[in-house]
This record gives C-alpha cells, structure tokens and sequence, in this order.
C-alpha cells in the first residue's frame, strides 16, 4: 500500500468521484457522514471490504470532540462496578490492539495511581476489581503489552508521586492504560482509509439528504465550504457518524425515526509538567466525574467535567467555574495547590451520550451498553454513543447494520490492518540513535517524532534533506521542527491555519499564548504549500489571533451562556451552512 498524502488534488478527487456517483451505475457503496473517530473508522472499514467509501466532514477532521477527548484510550474501570465485564473486555482488547498493532506510535502506555483512604476494606475491594481490570485484559489472545497491576504502600506511593499530599490517602494501586493523541489518530485513520482507496473531504457540509417518494435515502446534497459550490452524491448506504449532531444529520431525512443524543461538555486544563512532581498519572473520583492528572509530554492535563450542554455544538469553551471546579479537585490531594496562574492551556469538548429509548419509526439493533446503530429510514445508518477506545468496533457495528445479510460475505478485518505509520515504527526506533546524530536531535525531540509520525518519519525526513533549515525548531514554538509546519500542509490535509495550531499541532492549548507568537513562521512556512498569497496569509493570522482571543476571554465567564457569547465574536473562515435555510441548487 502507498501511503496518500492529503493534498487539495487528492480533495479534488473526492468531489470528482462524489460527482461521478450521479451518472447511472457509478453510485458509491457508501457515504459516511462525519469525520470524527467514529466517522474516520466507518470509512476505513467499510473501504476494506472491498466498498466504494467516501467520507465528509464539514470542520477539520477531528474538529468536534474527537480532538477534544481526555485522550485516553482504557477500558473503564468504573464498569467493572456495573458488572459490565463484557463491555470492559471489549474495551481492554481494543486498548491492547491499538497499543500493540493497529497504531503504537500514537496510543502509549501510561500508568496512573489509585489512591487508597481506608488500610484494609478498600484496598481488598479496590485491588479485586483492578485485579479482575488485568485479568480481562489478559483474555484477548495476544501477548500483553503492559505490566499488571501493584500494591503500593505510602513511602511506594510517595516516590512514585511526591507531589500527592502525605494525608491524602494511606497508599495506592497502580496500573496502566494508554494515552492517546486523539486528533492524529483521526487523521491517521483519514489517511489510512485514503490510501486504501476511499474518498475524503474535509470543510463539506451536508445540507440535504435525497430521498425516494417512499422515504428511502439514496444519497446527499453537500456544500464545499471553502468554494460554496454544492455538488450531489449518491450512495447505496448513507452512515451518520456526526456525534453531537446526530440528531440534526437524522433531521435532514425528513424521518420521524432515529436516536435521541444529548451533549456533555467536559473540559481539560494543563499545566507544566515541572509544576507537579511525579512519575505516574492519578486517577480520583469526585462527586460528578472521574478526575484525572495524567503526564503527557511536557505537561500534565488535568480533567474532567461533566455538565449538560444545550447551546451551539461547533465552539464549547471552558468557563471560569469549570477551571475552579478542576482546581478545587486537583487540589485537594495536590501538596502545592494549583492556581489559575499555573494554567498555561485548556479545552472542551462534548461528548454525546445516547438517550434511552429510541423514536418512532425506527429499527434498531442495541450492541452495546455504550453505543446504538439504528436505521431511522432505508439506505441510512445511525452510530451514535460509545467512546473513543472503541471506535473500531463501532465502525464495524456500523457497517455490518448497513450490509445487512451481506456483512457474513464481506466481514470486518479492521483488527488486522496497522495505520499509516505503524509499519516500520520498530526500524526507526531501532535507528533513532543514528538519526538524532544526523539531524542534530536530541532523545526528546526523537521521541516526539516518532510518536506523532512512526514509520512516516521518512517522509519529514526528506523534506528536511531537501531543506536542512526545516530541521531546526521553530523560534516561538520550539517543541515542533520547521518541517512538521509544512509537512501538515502538504501531506495531512490542513486548509487553514486554524487546522495547524489546533489539530496537526497542540499548539492552541500547550503554550500559554495558544501558538500566537509562531503565528507568522508557521504562516510562512505553510503559505507557499497551500498556494497562499500575502492578503490570504494575513486573513489566516488575524482569524487565528481573534480565536484566541475570544477562547481566553470565555474562559474568565462564570457561565456557558456568557462564555458562548464572547466566543462566538470570533468569527469562522468557513462558517457551517444554517440548515435552518433550504439549500441552494
């Protein structure tokens, strides 16, 4: 397989291709609407059956909650106190896939500590069920890729935490899951799928689902968002993946079936990885949600809430009483409490929870306590619900509703095939050392690139043989080399700047100044891959600039109402379409 660089020609094609659809017997397999995990997943499984697949999504891929996750990719412990065993294995192996074949150069290992109040009732309890968590785990056939579980007592758990306050519990119980860039594995998913032959655009809106007169769907009516040309597709299987929007994709059919989901926001803050001492992650229950202190890189990310959401879905923002929330928490077992000084990023993010029940007219298949495929009319699929360590066994659930009988013929193989940049990981690893000399890197900044690229390292490489200066670090932003700016330009399917600070990058929330002060090199150096000219270039930085502006303002609002507000002064470069509207022809 070559691996295909996301480039406007390949954007092209797609739209070529959905265009095509209309002629007679040129209809696509499938058309898979939304480019979050579960919609990145939908495309990558149904193209490896063998499916004519295209993908749209109408913001940047992983633009809505998939680049907004606690970026965790675990089985959930806190099943194991439902008795959902199933569903915690089910995650565990996926877990385990990921870490081991499908993608193990953005899913690592990390380990967290549980700590423990009570010296013996709670440690017997706690233990059982973290126990059991392994033992789950150990059921998937394969080799495992991460130690058991250990008791620690206070001075174990106070070298491998020295930061946790000494009354703050009598010692822990260590395990392991994994972390998670969520927004690259999006877009290696996008990648992967492309290059096995599937369609994908980012920035296209659908605005209309066809239908015959007996309500059946046949296809879509989209809008290219950065042109304003609208275009038809037709397609045997329509496959909604929208999360938070489910309901408004449903809404388009015209269908009075479908499944009911509301949106939680949650939010994350970050702070210096110097700013706490330790060697492990925490895990800690609170009295809404699970709190996590999880070691990422150069900082930690601290999170998070859970608190309905019922204003616009395309820009939550974290609010000055969510990061007090966070706070008051972390602190509470932290010795050197954590102010809002200490801060230097945040984020939020919706997650769409499925309501029971699902309406009138529906069929519908229930798979799993956390996610639902129905089918609310003929020729279209509902998946909605779930998290993002199962997104592949989603997909699959997806595709297989859709198939219907056909599913027994054209099964799933999802679980056998590596991501973009899994393959050769272990060479270049292996290669590091002599890599680093050439370049004049460090084990840090190896680590970094082979944790963002893996086997695609190649690829960077050269474009910096090509031009050394891009393998230097960037003035304003030196966590990133001058040649990933460019590489997220021509090879990962950035249309705006926004793309690159926000998603290619972590740039938005990992400096205290969301990337504003790198604003011009990265412009520079993403201008001339994308065709830019000076007046383009400035309309891209001035658009970035105001968003961050308008994030850091929000975040001093007491509420959501006020924050969306001040938010929404920002405006978007390709602002969605008001389906309120009939669409154009």
């Amino acid at each position: 397989m070559r691996t295909a660089a996301l480039t406007a020609g390949l954007r092209e094609d797609a739209f070529a291709a959905m265009r095509a659809s209309t002629e007679a017997g040129r209809e696509l397999d499938v058309l898979v609407i939304g480019g979050g995990v579960t919609g990145a997943g939908v495309a990558l499984d149904a193209v490896t059956r063998g499916l004519s697949t295209a993908v749209v999504e109408a913001q940047d891929w992983a633009g809505g909650t998939s680049s907004r996750s606690s970026k965790l990719v675990h089985g959930g412990l806190r099943y194991l106190q439902m008795l959902d065993f199933h569903l915690v294995r089910e995650a565990l192996t996926e877990r385990d896939l990921l870490l081991s074949r499908i993608a193990p150069h953005v899913v690592k290992p990390v380990s967290f500590l549980y700590p423990l109040e009570h010296r013996v009732w709670e440690r017997a309890y706690v233990g059982a069920g973290v126990a059991l968590y392994d033992t789950l785990a150990s059921f998937s056939g394969h080799k495992r890729p991460m130690p058991l579980h250990r008791h620690l007592t206070r001075k174990g758990m106070e070298r491998r935490f020295p930061d946790l306050r000494h009354d703050a519990a009598i010692g822990a119980i260590q395990y392991w899951d994994a972390s998670v860039d969520d927004a690259r594995l999006v877009a290696t998913l996008i990648r992967t799928a492309v290059s096995y032959g599937a369609y994908a655009a980012s920035r296209t809106q659908v605005v209309a689902l066809q239908t015959t007169s007996g309500g059946a769907v046949t296809g879509a009516e989209l809008v290219d968002l950065e042109t304003g040309e609208h275009l038809e597709v037709r397609a045997r299987q329509v496959i909604n993946a929208t999360g938070v929007w489910t309901e408004r994709t449903e809404s388009l059919a015209g269908s009075e079936g479908g499944l009911r989901v509301l949106a939680s926001k949650g939010v994350h803050i970050v702070v210096p990885r110097a700013r706490i001492e330790g060697a492990t992650g925490l895990i800690l229950q609170t009295e809404k949600s699970v709190l996590f202190i999880i070691p990422w890189s150069r900082y930690w990310v601290i999170g998070t809430t859970d608190t309905p959401w019922t204003l616009e879905l395309q820009h939550p923002v974290a609010t000055s009483a969510d990061i007090e929330y966070i706070l008051e928490h972390a602190n509470a077992v932290l010795s050197r409490p954590l102010t809002r000084e200490d801060i230097i990023g945040s984020w939020a993010g919706l997650r769409p929870l499925l309501q029971p029940g699902t309406k009138a007219g529906t069929s519908s298949a229930k798979v799993s306590r956390e996610h639902t495929v129905a089918s609310p009319a003929p020729g279209l699929t509902v998946i909605a619900g779930g998290k993002l360590t199962t997104y592949r066994i989603m997909a699959k659930d997806a595709v297989d509703f859709a198939l219907g009988s056909r599913a027994t013929i054209l099964p799933s193989i999802t679980d056998h095939i590596q991501l973009v940049g899994a393959e050769g990981l272990q060479v270049l690893q292996r290669q590091s050392r002599s890599i680093g000399q050439r370049y004049g890197w460090d084990r840090g900044r190896i680590d970094h690139l082979l944790h963002r690229y893996g086997g695609l390292l190649g690829e960077l490489l050269e474009i910096i043989d090509a031009n050394p200066s891009l393998g230097e670090a960037l003035e304003h932003a030196p966590a990133y080399i001058g040649a990933e700016m460019v590489y997220a330009a021509s090879h990962e399917g950035v249309l705006h700047l926004d793309d690159v600070l926000m998603h290619r990058t972590r740039l938005n929330y990992e400096q205290v100044d969301k990337g504003v002060g790198a604003l011009d090199e990265i412009a520079d150096l993403v201008a001339p891959v994308l065709g830019w000219d000076a007046a383009r270039r400035q309309t891209e930085i001035d658009a970035y600039r105001e968003r961050a502006e308008a994030e850091d303002a929000a975040a001093l609002e007491p509420d959501d109402a006020s924050a969306e507000t001040v938010r929404l002064r920002a405006a978007d470069l390709a602002p969605l379409v008001d389906q309120s509207l009939p669409p154009r022809h």
